[in-house]
């Protein structure tokens, strides 16, 4: 066992170490960005320079747009098809979940093409809706759901159904309240996906006014990269992944309690 914490935790440091780097740079003086031994006060003077020289605020807000957009569709969606699958009966519904689960062994890369026509055709390209369009359902935060409802005894819906409930006010007020852990650890896996998304916004998306983050990142740092300037792309990066390690933090007892109770073994 030792051996095994051992291993864990170098690999942890490793992985740590561009993390420290990118925050120590974006902090320090640029003049001093190489030198590993030299000690500063920490400075904002980076952050400003890199505010002013992009128009992060709207990278920022058409982020928040695209992945609030898509959670609260995937929220909608995977509660409807997950409850279908986990208590409605109909025809082939077995083999219909498997063929619907299969789309996790497809890698999203695969799919950009036939994406990027669909959303062409549909004239949604260069729109945040066209972003957000071919995430609105999915398949693993669906079989989250299924699993999590299978757990839950059918007895609650039997009385509600007793009691003249509808079904809209069934999943609302029964089902909903209790799937709210396995929406958060799904809400967690998605929103990290979608605020990292880089190569579907880089295709789908070609002007600055819906540009997000990950693209405005990569845009800036190109744009950067060729003086030097490690300092600049640091902070840009910190303003990026910020948000996101804040959300990891904030959420990770809850986020791994979410899953230990979703039903799934």
């Amino acid at each position: 066992m030792l051996v095994v914490y051992v291993v864990m935790f170098l690999t942890a440091i490793v992985f740590l170490i561009p993390l420290v780097w990118m925050v120590r740079t974006a902090f320090i003086p640029s003049e001093h960005t190489t030198n590993l031994l030299a000690i500063d006060w920490p400075t904002l003077d980076n952050f400003t320079r890199v505010w002013q020289a992009a128009p992060w605020s709207t990278y920022y807000i058409n982020t928040f747009i695209i992945v609030g957009g898509v959670l609260a569709m995937q929220f909608f969606t995977v509660v409807l098809a997950g409850y279908a699958f986990a208590r409605l009966d109909f025809h082939l519904k077995n083999t219909l979940f498997i063929l619907f689960l299969l789309q996790i062994m497809i890698a999203a890369d695969v799919l950009i093409l036939p994406n990027y026509k669909t959303i062409s055709a549909l004239g949604l390209s260069n729109t945040l809706l066209g972003a957000m369009l071919p995430f609105f359902a999915s398949a693993m935060g669906t079989f989250l759901i299924r699993q999590t409802i299978k757990t839950i005894p059918y007895e609650l819906e039997e009385a509600a159904k007793i009691d003249g409930c509808s079904l809209p006010r069934l999943l609302l007020q029964i089902y909903v309240p209790l799937l709210v852990p396995a929406l958060i650890a799904h809400g967690t896996i998605a929103a990290s996906y979608q605020w990292n998304n880089f190569l579907w916004n880089l295709i789908v998306i070609n002007s600055v006014a819906n540009r997000p983050l990950t693209v405005g990142l990569a845009i800036f740092a190109m744009s950067y990269e060729t003086g030097a300037q490690w300092s600049d792309v640091s902070a840009a990066t910190f303003l990026v992944a910020a948000p996101l390690l804040t959300l990891f933090f904030v959420f990770q007892k809850r986020f791994v309690h979410s899953f230990a109770h979703s039903g799934i073994k």
